[in-house]
């Protein structure tokens, strides 16, 4: 049984690459084609689309996880985002501005099921172990974030070989990643039986079987955990740790940039901010499981403070401490979101543990897709140290909800009777 769950571990890790490499493939052709269709205003139109598109999708993909598996949701997931390649593709040759949109829409999907691959990770691993599962689906996240923009100039070159409209090329490489993703997840995962994987568990298979019980809504999922002092902060620590990342990582270049960086400064300030986000994943996986998942919460949260504090300063014009602040972003998000998801993770009943998953992850996105579009102004409005300020007030809830959580439960390593 050990050697089944490294195979559907490995399996995980291999499709989260594909994926991985897929989105950061198109998302950094996507801003250009939506200029050069359209106008610059719409650049950040196609970024926002595919978030939104993650943040629709997260729910659907949760309650078809919950009726009819991991593998069944994931690999549609993958599907459902070739098809927004293509229609961005189609999009392209037409010169619809609007139908890209639409596309991008799609495309975003693969994000959520990229993020809901480490629920996956966590069904499939010994309960001791979950955050260590989670964190290494993660981790492959980096690599795919660091191919993928790289696909860029191959990208063009290739697609005007074929015909095709200048930036169109890298999203036939996310059709492909995406595809194989898909085939990976369908063909090679192989749930193991949760009976061994968690202390109480009464239901049997991700895949095999769902409970008897009837799933819960996504709305009624979210008023469970409302009145859950632990599945609450859960909750809201993913959504605003993810929120504060969002708001300064997405204003970042332009304040660099307006102080004068150079644009490949900038270029490695964010590479750096994305290493910082999942590099280290594996660590705080073991931290979380070794110490439990409130103290790593805890020091997440910490550490997205220090870095709102490091980009105040660094607001003056401090590159160096600004390289840094994002770094601190990037590894404060890690923590956080690593630790929030392992405790949704614990939570036993699988009519309520998967639902609220794709409730949280649907939250998640929605709060990310928020805090870009009020960024702009924010920046405008008071510079760079107000954009911080208000990050940081962003951050409150989930510090105010760790309070009762901690009185909950003396150590928070789970959520194992909720119910």
């Amino acid at each position: 049984m050990a050697h089944s769950r490294l195979r559907s571990i490995g399996v995980l890790i291999a499709s989260n690459l594909l994926g991985g490499v897929g989105v950061a493939a198109g998302i950094s052709a996507g801003g250009l084609l939506a200029e050069q269709l359209a106008s610059t205003s719409w650049a950040g139109f196609a970024q926002a689309s595919s978030t939104l598109g993650a943040a629709i999708a997260a729910i659907p993909l949760a309650t078809l996880a919950t009726n009819k598996g991991r593998r069944r949701a994931l690999s549609l997931g993958y599907v459902m985002s070739v098809i927004g390649a293509l229609a961005v593709v189609g999009a392209a040759i037409a010169g619809n501005a609007l139908a890209l949109l639409v596309g991008m829409g799609l495309f975003g999907i693969a994000q959520a099921v990229n993020l809901q691959t480490r629920y996956a990770a966590a069904e499939n691993v010994p309960f001791a172990a979950r955050a260590r599962g989670m964190s290494l689906v993660l981790w492959a996240t980096t690599l795919g974030s660091v191919m993928g923009p790289n696909l860029l100039a191959p990208g063009n070159t290739f697609g005007a070989s074929i015909g095709l409209p200048k930036y169109v090329g890298p999203f036939v490489f996310s059709m492909v990643a995406f595809a194989a993703a898909a085939l990976v997840i369908a063909l090679l995962f192989r749930p193991t039986p949760s009976t061994e994987l968690e202390p109480d568990a009464n239901h049997t298979g991700a895949d095999a079987a769902v409970s008897a019980t009837r799933p819960l809504g996504s709305l009624a999922a979210l008023r469970w955990a409302a009145r859950q002092p632990i599945a609450r902060f859960a909750v809201a620590l993913v959504a605003a740790a993810h929120a504060v990342m969002v708001m300064v990582m997405v204003m970042t270049p332009v304040h660099m940039e307006g102080s004068g960086d150079s644009l490949e400064l900038v270029g490695f300030t964010i590479s750096l901010h994305i290493v910082g986000m999942y590099g280290l994943s594996p660590v705080f996986g073991w931290a979380i499981d070794r110490f439990g998942a409130g103290a790593v919460a805890l020091t997440g949260i910490g550490i997205e403070v220090a870095a709102l504090i490091t980009g105040f300063i660094a607001a003056g014009g401090n590159t160096p401490l600004m390289v840094a602040a994002l770094i601190l972003l990037g590894l404060g998000w890690s923590g956080a979101v690593l630790a929030g998801s392992s405790l949704l993770a614990t939570i036993t009943p699988p009519h309520i543990r998967v639902p609220l998953q794709g409730a949280s992850d649907a939250l998640m996105n929605y709060a990310g897709a928020g805090a870009a579009a009020l960024a702009g102004p924010i920046l405008a409005l008071g510079g760079f140290q107000l954009v911080n300020t208000v990050a940081a007030l962003v951050l409150a809830p989930a510090i105010i909800l760790y309070i009762p959580a901690t009185r909950a439960v003396r150590n928070l390593t789970g959520l194992t009777e909720l119910n």
